[in-house]
């Protein structure tokens, strides 16, 4: 079985969690809840999915698992991540939610929240080892499972109550790109409640696999002849699992993930602000906070805001390059007042970016335009075996002239940063970024660059030269 924590949780093939994984997993979870004294024999573990075909299978997988050790499950069944992790962190209880995020269909994943947030990388190594030592193969199912679904969604919506006007955004028309987001209805309730009119669009049966970080061409089209046809001022969805937000202008163009991240620490008043080194340059420039570059995935983010909070943090705002936005503080906004939600949330961005133009008056499009980042785009390969992305990571790294070789590009790189995969900058301000992802086989490239011409033809070279790199050709003077 090729199962294994990633940037975010436990991510495998679906047959592989079916087979014991998800329930092993799911017995060291809370075994591991037991033995660090986060839990007591008897409590409750809260468990949601998303809408994937294996999902709820996986779900009763975890009930038992949870069953045996010693665990009462609590059934919330399909809602997004954050109103899980919402609705356990204000009970001060453990959950999990079954989901692949944006992998593929024929993957699946476990994402795990100890009573007070998220599990760290420690966790992970405790919940394995656990794990595999976990004996409830032919678990029963438990009886009298508590459906607590209905409770956990009216309290996440009750968060977003009073966050702006309750006309502020009439007499917009927001598209929903339902396909087979978790969140489709949830993010279509909450704008109707202050004053969109909304037009549901491309909802599926089947999963669709949305990757906020990499949307393929034909989609971009696709929003763009809904934009038109409909009439529309935006077009909002999110992944599989609602913790990433895709929010599209009124041309049907996706804005990125980190310029909803930056719009939201302005809107929010952050004054300190933690993001991978995926998340655009732009941002580090003088916005009125400080910023602090991690790794990618939450459990880095995470860290980092709680060195933020350490540093004497007030407000305190993380976000990842595919927008979502997690706050480790408490933060008012109207007459809301947002407790910390220390874990990705599509919905908190998505609203600030509404805020923010339905109180200019302008566009979401003049918004971000109004942000001046350099252009950054981004691509990837997929199937791409993971032994030969990491020599190539290595190979970069390890040897400067070669790395100018690889990308034979015109400027000459300036420095290398190894923080996670390699960033190579180059001295006209462009920069190339080659990383293996962490939760499937596939490679990812992002550029950036002054004008989107130098960025879309650095970035069309990078995934060229992934595409046509052989471990064989590195010298051994690049090999570490």
């Amino acid at each position: 079985m090729d199962i294994k924590f990633g940037t975010s949780g436990l991510r495998g093939l679906a047959a592989d969690l079916l087979a014991g994984a998800a329930l092993a997993h799911a017995e060291g979870f809370g075994r591991h809840l037991l033995s660090t004294g986060q839990a007591r024999a008897g409590d409750r573990v809260y468990v949601g999915r998303d809408l994937r075909e294996s999902s709820p299978a996986i779900a009763a997988d975890v009930w038992r698992g949870l069953a045996a050790a010693g665990l009462v499950p609590a059934d919330c069944d399909a809602l997004p991540t954050p109103a899980l992790a919402q609705y356990a962190l204000s009970r001060r209880a453990a959950s999990i939610m079954v989901t692949g995020s944006h992998i593929p269909a024929d993957r699946n994943g476990l994402k795990f929240y100890r009573p007070d947030g998220e599990i760290d990388k420690e966790d992970e190594v405790g919940i394995a080892k656990a794990a595999a030592e976990a004996a409830a193969k032919d678990a029963p199912m438990p009886e009298g499972i508590e459906d607590r679904h209905e409770a956990a969604i009216a309290a996440y919506l009750a968060r977003y109550d009073g966050f702006m006007e309750s006309d502020a955004l009439r007499g917009l028309r927001i598209g929903i790109y339902e396909h087979s987001s978790v969140a489709r209805g949830i993010v279509a309730q909450i704008v109707q409640q202050f004053g969109a009119t909304v037009v549901p669009l491309g909802r599926s049966d089947d999963f669709v696999p949305i990757d906020t970080e990499a949307i393929d061409r034909e989609t971009v089209a696709q929003f763009g002849r809904w934009a038109k046809d409909h009439r529309l001022d935006a077009i909002l969805s999110t992944d599989g699992d609602g913790d990433r937000p895709l929010v599209a202008d009124g041309s049907g163009q996706p804005l990125r993930g980190d310029a909803l991240g930056l719009i939201a620490a302005m809107h929010l008043k952050a004054d300190r602000v933690v993001t991978p080194v995926t998340s655009n340059s732009g941002i580090d420039e003088d916005r009125g906070f400080s910023v602090i570059r991690t790794r990618v995935g939450s459990p880095y983010v995470i860290a980092g805001m709680a060195d933020a909070l350490a540093d004497g943090g007030q407000a305190v705002i993380g976000f990842e390059a595919n927008g979502g936005l997690l706050t480790a503080t408490a933060i008012t906004r109207g007459e809301t007042h947002l407790t910390a939600l220390p874990t990705r949330d599509a919905v908190l961005p998505m609203l600030c970016v509404l805020a923010e133009a339905a109180g200019r008056g302008t566009p979401i499009a003049a918004v971000a335009a109004d942000l001046r980042l350099p252009v950054a785009v981004s691509g990837r390969i997929q199937n791409y075996p993971g032994e030969r992305s990491r020599t190539l990571v290595d190979a970069l790294a390890g040897d400067h002239a070669w790395a100018g070789r690889f990308v034979a590009d015109k400027a000459a790189i300036r420095r290398i940063d190894a923080t996670d995969g390699v960033q190579l900058f180059f001295d006209d301000g462009a920069m190339i970024h080659f990383r293996p992802s962490g939760n499937a086989p596939e490679m990812r490239c992002y550029a950036e660059a002054p004008t989107r011409e130098r960025a879309e033809a650095l970035l069309a070279r990078g995934l060229e030269r992934i595409e046509t790199y052989r471990p064989e050709s590195v010298p051994q003077t690049a090999a570490r």
